[in-house]
């Protein structure tokens, strides 16, 4: 990333979302940082307009076109040039159930200090996860809880979330290893009962992958994880608001019995920005319809959504915009770690998003500099 040095710029907005709260005043931006927030005399020069930090995607399998487990440099500048007009500046390149070798040569390709939004991490998601709920994950490819081969996983790039089924012999010796490593470790394609659930929050899982998707079904005597989640103060829910994966009434549940502790994730696959057409998730054909990603079985897989959607749709079923916004930027940071992202603050990096009043993006910096 390059900063203006010696540079400070004004954003004219009426308010700016600051700790999780929208503040009235402008933002001062200088050498790549933010150096002030709340400015006067802004507000009458850009009615409706509102910073925010930039978003933060921790599912993101392609997008525009191209399916990252397949993606060379090239792949993933066109990558983050959509994501970045889309809002989003940070973001999980993420990697589903695969043969070992294609996991390993997938890792191998991330790009390490390139241009454009930054790459946090892998983002793991799988092998280790249930057999009886693996979605459109490939069977021949699921493994049990593997400790060397987790090893050899890390070693190939570095990781900074994983994805695992915490009910699985073995999965919590691997939760230990991965939060001595500092990778972010969340449940899911799990068909954990509520105490197994427990017993992986408990050993310090902290996370939950795309809530109630590829879980155990609830029942009134059999909470199962989904609700384990929602019932812990200590565990962040992960879901698609993309109106398709989740009913609005689970959605709006869920945002209400998690609020301050939801993060939205796009799970978006190669069709995102693309309209409908014919595409690949992991190398597997997906097909996009009025912006439904499924199997050509009818199974849903990952998404077309964006960020931006994801926060409009939160919004319009009645979540306060401070809220959903929070939820797209500084929640899915602390997740995995990022104090340095998802913030818009004195002395954070001037990763920002200007926003007008009908949530279309008017602008879009990272460290400082307009893209």
């Amino acid at each position: 990333m390059h900063t203006i040095e010696g540079v400070t710029m004004r954003l004219e907005v009426e308010a700016a979302l600051v700790d999780g709260k929208l503040v009235r005043g402008g933002v001062e931006v200088a050498d790549g940082v933010v150096t002030a927030v709340g400015l006067s005399g802004t507000s009458a020069s850009a009615p409706g307009r509102i910073a925010v930090p930039g978003f933060v995607d921790l599912q993101v399998n392609g997008f525009a076109g191209v399916d990252l487990m397949q993606a060379d440099r090239g792949g993933y500048a066109r990558v983050g040039a959509a994501l970045l007009e889309t809002g989003t500046t940070a973001y999980q390149p993420t990697f589903v159930t695969a043969p070992e070798e294609a996991l390993v040569a997938a890792l191998r390709e991330l790009p390490v200090g390139e241009d454009g939004p930054r790459i946090v991490g892998a983002h793991l998601e799988g092998p280790f996860l249930s057999p009886h709920r693996l979605g459109v994950h490939p069977p021949a490819s699921r493994r049990d809880p593997d400790r060397a081969l987790l090893l050899r996983l890390l070693d190939a790039t570095p990781v900074s979330q994983v994805t695992l089924a915490p009910e699985l012999p073995g999965a919590l010796d691997l939760v230990d290893l991965l939060i001595e490593r500092g990778v972010a470790v969340s449940a899911g394609h799990s068909d954990a009962t509520s105490d197994e659930a427990h017993r992986g929050f408990d050993r310090g899982v902290g996370t939950v992958t795309h809530l109630f998707n590829a879980m155990r079904p609830l029942a009134p005597r059999d909470p199962g994880i989904a609700l384990a989640a929602l019932a812990r103060s200590d565990v962040t829910v992960q879901l698609i608001a993309d109106g398709h994966h989740l009913a609005a009434e689970t959605m709006l549940v869920a945002c209400r019995a998690a609020r301050g502790r939801f993060a939205l994730v796009t799970d978006a696959t190669a069709a995102a920005r693309m309209g409908d057409g014919e595409f690949t998730l992991a190398g597997g054909r997906v097909v996009s319809a009025a912006g439904v990603v499924r199997t050509p079985e009818g199974q849903l897989a990952g998404s077309a959504l964006t960020m931006l959607d994801a926060v409009r749709n939160v919004h319009a079923l009645g979540i306060r915009l401070d809220e959903a916004l929070t939820a797209a930027t500084a929640v899915p940071a602390a997740i995995v770690g990022r104090a340095d992202l998802g913030r818009l603050a004195p002395g954070s990096r001037a990763d920002v998003v200007v926003l007008d009043d009908n949530l279309e993006i008017a602008r879009v910096l990272i460290d400082g500099r307009p893209v």
